[in-house]
């Protein structure tokens, strides 16, 4: 692909290099920040609902599916959207069990009817034991680290019985996990709508904990910037490459995940998610 980093060859002192990299970021970020990016990606999938509570279940399914060319991950979120009647929170909490057998014929890639099946089950148990998913992510209010929320969250899940095989679908970092689709869903849920492109929903956590989505384009892209020298896409490489843009935006690091992704399809990549 067409090096990012061109724009910085120019640059040889330290802080010039740093100065010219936060501006690249910034410009990139602002282009790609906008409305139409959206129209190609998952997100808007739970963008379509209006309450909040429809767009934090089909947001967490539709990012759980997000592995592949984004043109099937967004058909099949549709799928999931219908099998659900248009209404993601009711169906979740009030589906009949002759109702629920129609998600057995939903398969992307390596989830399938029966891992649904058990996302369902486990939602409701999530709704009515912790009252939303975002607070299951926290222990008394507070989130500690992104690695301990999401394993709290993992744990929670599966608190009710479930299949072996579901476990592979909820990412946790203790085991070195980059968790690219669960970081890519808090920060659809947690970044302000202020661009029209992520949700805003969720107050409890902040953008600041936010952890970057890690994946073929934000590796390669911060590789070739210089903000990750790490060779592994695992959760060190998200701790490193997370550290590195804070030094740009403390309180929004995340929102260059929006601008590494841009610059990689930009370039040339593919589009996977």
């Amino acid at each position: 692909m067409e090096d990012p980093a061109e724009p910085l060859k120019r640059h040889r002192t330290p802080n010039k290099r740093i100065a010219a990299l936060g501006a690249l970021l910034n410009e990139a970020y602002d282009r790609h920040a906008r409305p139409g990016f959206i129209e190609a990606d998952p997100i808007h999938i739970p963008k379509a609902f209006a309450d909040r509570r429809d767009a934090e279940l089909i947001g967490f399914y539709t990012a759980t599916i997000a592995w592949g060319q984004r043109k099937t991950i967004i058909a099949n979120a549709r799928e999931l959207v219908r099998l659900m009647d248009e209404a993601p929170h009711d169906f979740v909490t009030n589906a009949t069990e002759a109702e629920l057998e129609r998600l057995a014929r939903f398969v992307h890639r390596t989830f399938n009817g029966t891992d649904l099946l058990h996302f369902i089950r486990a939602s409701r148990h999530v709704l009515g034991t912790y009252g939303d998913l975002e607070q299951a992510f926290l222990e008394q209010g507070e989130l500690g680290t992104m690695a301990e929320g999401i394993a709290r969250f993992k744990r929670r899940f599966f608190e009710i019985p479930h299949p072996a095989r579901t476990l592979k679908h909820v990412a946790d970092p203790a085991k070195g996990s980059n968790a690219k689709r669960i970081n890519m869903y808090l920060r659809w849920m947690v970044r302000p709508n202020d661009r029209g492109v992520d949700l805003g929903l969720w107050t409890r956590i902040t953008p600041a904990q936010l952890m970057v989505p890690l994946d073929v384009h934000t590796g390669r892209v911060g590789r070739a910037l210089g903000l990750l020298q790490r060779p592994q896409d695992d959760w060190k490489a998200v701790e490193e490459l997370t550290a590195a843009l804070r030094k740009f935006d403390p309180l929004d690091p995340v929102k260059y995940d929006i601008a590494l992704f841009g610059m990689g399809v930009s370039a040339g990549a593919d589009k996977k998610r």
